[in-house]
C-alpha cells in the first residue's frame, strides 16, 4: 500500500520542535481554560496554581485531572470557554446513566477536526480518488461525522450509508463500488457473514480499506476481517470529550496507531496512584488537548488502558503511537461500538418483580462478535409458573434490558444462591475471550 502523508509538516516533525510547538500550545490552552472556563479556574485555584506556573512540559504533571464527572457537572455548556454563540457544531453521548456528557465546536474546531482525521485515513490509503461507505449510526454520535468530514477533506466520495440494513450496505458496496468502509470491526464481521450467506464473493466488490473503530477489536480479528473481506482493516482511536475520531489512527506499518501529539497531549498513569509512568509503560491514556476553542480539555483521564511507544516508525511519521486499548478502567463495556454499564441492568432488574438483585454480565466472542448473556436470579416461584408464563417472563425482561442497553441481550434465569456472592464489591462482569 502507498505510504502517503497528509500533513508532512506536522507528522514528521522533529521531537525537539514538536515539544516546543507542545509547550507554546499548552500555555494558550491553560490561559484560555482557566480565563473562560469556570471549573478549570477552581481546580486551578484549589491547587495554588496559575498557567504562568507551567514554564515546561514536564509542569504538565503538576496541574489537576478532568474527568467526565466533571463534564456531567457542568452539563449542558459550562465546560465551553467561547460563547455559545461561537459554536456551530454540539455532540454528545447517550447519558444512558445520567446527563450527557455534551461537547462543542467552533468553526476553526470542526476544521481542526476534518484535518486530523484526514491524517489517519490518508495513512491507511484513504485518497481522492475512492468511495467512502459509512456505516457509523449518523447522530449525536461523533464517530459518523468526524470520518464524513476526513473524507470531504482529502476529496473522498462519501456514501453516508449510516448503520444496520446490512443487505442493502451490501447491494450499496456493489452498485456505488465502494473502496473504503467505515465501522465497527464486529459489524465487518456481520457484513463478512451475510455476503457469506447470500453468495456474495468479496473479490467480485472494490473494497480495498477498512476504517474501524468505537469499540476494542483484536489482532486475531483483525486477520479474520482482512481474510473474509479481503482488505487492508486499519485502527483509529478518539473520544468525544476530547475531540472524536481523529486523537490516533494506524499507518501501513501497523505497529501502533500514532497520536496528533501537536494537538494533543498523551500521558500514561497509574491508574491507582495517579503518578506518570515511564514510556513503555501499560496504564490509563490521559489526554491534554492543544488548540481546541470550544471544549479545551487539561489532563483528561480516558479509562482506557494502553502504552505508548516513541521508536521511530517505518513510515516515516516521528508521532508518538499508542497500542490497542486493551480494556477500560471502570466498569464500562463496549458491546457493538455501544456503551453499556452494568448498573443501567440493576435499573431494569429493580422494577422487576420476581428479580433479585444478584446478577452477571457475560461477554462472550464468537466468531470475532462480542455476544452479551444476563444471567439473572430470580425468585422460585418463577421456576414453578408454567413455561408458557416463564417464556413472557424472560422475553419482558429481554425487551426492557435492550431498550435500555440499545444493543441486543440473552437472558438467563438462575435459581437463587446460584451466583457467587463476594466480600465487598462484586463480580458483575464475566469475559469470556
Amino acid at each position: 500500500m502507498q505510504n502517503l502523508i497528509w500533513d508532512p509538516h506536522y507528522e514528521t516533525m522533529q521531537r525537539e520542535e514538536l515539544e516546543q510547538l507542545q509547550l507554546e500550545r499548552l500555555q494558550a490552552t491553560l490561559n484560555r481554560a482557566y480565563k473562560n472556563v469556570t471549573c478549570y479556574r477552581n481546580k486551578f485555584n484549589e491547587s495554588g496554581i496559575v498557567p504562568e506556573d507551567v514554564s515546561s512540559l514536564s509542569d504538565l504533571a503538576g496541574l489537576p485531572f478532568t474527568t467526565k464527572d466533571d463534564l456531567r457537572l457542568n452539563y449542558p455548556y459550562g465546560m465551553f470557554a467561547v460563547p455559545l454563540r461561537e459554536i456551530v457544531r454540539i455532540h454528545s453521548s447517550s447519558g444512558t446513566t445520567g446527563k450527557p456528557t455534551v461537547v462543542g465546536y467552533t468553526r476553526h474546531d470542526l476544521k481542526t477536526w476534518s484535518n486530523l482525521v484526514a491524517r489517519f485515513m490518508t495513512a491507511a490509503g484513504v485518497t481522492h480518488d475512492d468511495v467512502v461507505q459509512i456505516a457509523f449510526g449518523y447522530g449525536m454520535f461523533t464517530g459518523a461525522f468526524g470520518l464524513h468530514y476526513g473524507s470531504e477533506a482529502i476529496g473522498a466520495a462519501v456514501i453516508p450509508m449510516s448503520s444496520g440494513n446490512t443487505e442493502k450496505q451490501i447491494m450499496i458496496m456493489q452498485d456505488y463500488r465502494t473502496t473504503a468502509l467505515v465501522c465497527t470491526p464486529s459489524y465487518a464481521i456481520t457484513i463478512a457473514e451475510k455476503m457469506e450467506k447470500i453468495g456474495i464473493d468479496p473479490k467480485t466488490l472494490q473494497l480495498k480499506v477498512g476504517l474501524f473503530g468505537g469499540e476494542p477489536w483484536s489482532e486475531s480479528m483483525r486477520r479474520e476481517i482482512e481474510s473474509r473481506l479481503m482488505i487492508c482493516a486499519t485502527d483509529n482511536y478518539g473520544l468525544s470529550e476530547v475531540l472524536g475520531p481523529g486523537v490516533a489512527g494506524e499507518c501501513p506499518c501497523k505497529n501502533g496507531m500514532h497520536i496528533a501529539e501537536d494537538m494533543f497531549i498523551p500521558e500514561i498513569i497509574d491508574p491507582e496512584t495517579c503518578q506518570v509512568l515511564p514510556p513503555g509503560n501499560t496504564g490509563e491514556l490521559v489526554l491534554t488537548s492543544l488548540g481546541k476553542e470550544a471544549l479545551p480539555v487539561i489532563r483528561y483521564r480516558t479509562r482506557d488502558i494502553t502504552a505508548l511507544d516513541y521508536s521511530k516508525c517505518g513510515c516515516g511519521r516521528t508521532l508518538a503511537r499508542m497500542k490497542k486499548t486493551m480494556g477500560r478502567t471502570d466498569d464500562m463495556l463496549i458491546i457493538k461500538g455501544v456503551n453499556v454499564f452494568p448498573s443501567q441492568i440493576e435499573e431494569v432488574l429493580v422494577a422487576v418483580e420476581g428479580c433479585k438483585p444478584h446478577y452477571q454480565v457475560v461477554v462472550s466472542r464468537k466468531a470475532g462478535m462480542d455476544t452479551l448473556e444476563v444471567q439473572i436470579e430470580v425468585t422460585e416461584n418463577i421456576f414453578f409458573d408454567e413455561m408458557k408464563k416463564q417464556k413472557a417472563f424472560l422475553e419482558m425482561l429481554e425487551k426492557r434490558i435492550v431498550s435500555v442497553l440499545g444493543v441486543g441481550v440473552a437472558v438467563k434465569l438462575v435459581e437463587p444462591n446460584t451466583i457467587s456472592r463476594h466480600v465487598g464489591k462484586a463480580e458483575r462482569v464475566i469475559i469470556n475471550s
